[in-house]
């Protein structure tokens, strides 16, 4: 969840349309979890000059993630699973961190 938010706030930075008044995503295709959302996040850094520097791998780590897995029982999941997704969500975190830095957000 954490890694779909941060790709979400830098979508905004990058051009992704908010509703003023629910603060959701405006666009039903950027409404989507982090398994889907990985894929979108590219499409707002086409053609933007401060997303140099942002582009994400095109293997997405939560492919076989689902939204339903937050309830999971632990015993669900295995090692080589919850690191790719550790990696994934630490790679949008180095990429908030850069975004303060060059004070995009």
């Amino acid at each position: 969840m954490a890694a779909e938010c941060g790709l979400k706030r830098l979508m905004q930075r990058f051009g992704m349309p908010i509703d003023a008044i629910t603060g959701i995503p405006s666009q039903e295709h950027d409404r989507k979890h982090a398994n889907s959302i990985w894929a979108r996040f590219e499409s707002y850094l086409n053609g933007k000059v401060e997303g140099v520097g942002y582009a994400l791998p095109a293997s997405n780590p939560f492919d076989d993630w689902d939204v339903s897995d937050r309830y999971a029982h632990q015993v669900n999941f295995d090692q080589n699973r919850v690191q790719s997704h550790q990696a994934g969500a630490q790679l949008v975190c180095d990429r908030i961190r850069k975004a303060r830095r060059e004070g995009l957000i």
